[in-house]
């Protein structure tokens, strides 16, 4: 449910809407997209002069919205934090993979002939009391 428009679709060229073409396939009013962004629901990117743009990938999740409170009954401050709590784990599931895709670099790069030994020693150095 991000809203980041790096994100928004695999294609190289993203396709934008402006907020009558959102709200349309959305299926809502554009004055509730409004209303959204206003609230930090759906943040559409902006063009120079000031106009919402809504990707692909922010009409689904004014569709979620919708979805969620029409359908579950949750308000618009449970929707925002279902939405925040939603990013926060494919930001943590993106930051696992980088994890564990390091851990198998790593793990390919290893060479037990060059870890340290399992024992450490000690070295003294030692001279006789007559000879300090």
């Amino acid at each position: 449910m991000s809203t980041d428009p790096k994100k928004a679709s695999g294609a190289s060229r993203a396709e934008f809407f402006m907020i009558s073409v959102a709200a349309q396939l959305a299926g809502m009013h554009a004055q509730t997209l409004r209303t959204y962004d206003r609230l930090g629901l759906v943040t559409p990117q902006r063009t120079s002069g000031g106009g919402r743009r809504y990707s692909a990938r922010d009409v689904e999740l004014l569709r979620e919205v919708q979805r969620l409170s029409q359908d579950e009954g949750v308000n618009l401050a449970g929707i925002k934090r279902i939405i925040e709590l939603t990013n926060q784990v494919e930001e943590l599931r993106e930051q696992l993979a980088e994890t564990r895709a390091e851990v198998e670099r790593l793990r390919a790069g290893y060479r037990p002939d060059l870890t340290p030994p399992q024992r450490s020693t000690a070295l003294v150095v030692w001279k006789p009391r007559n000879q300090r």
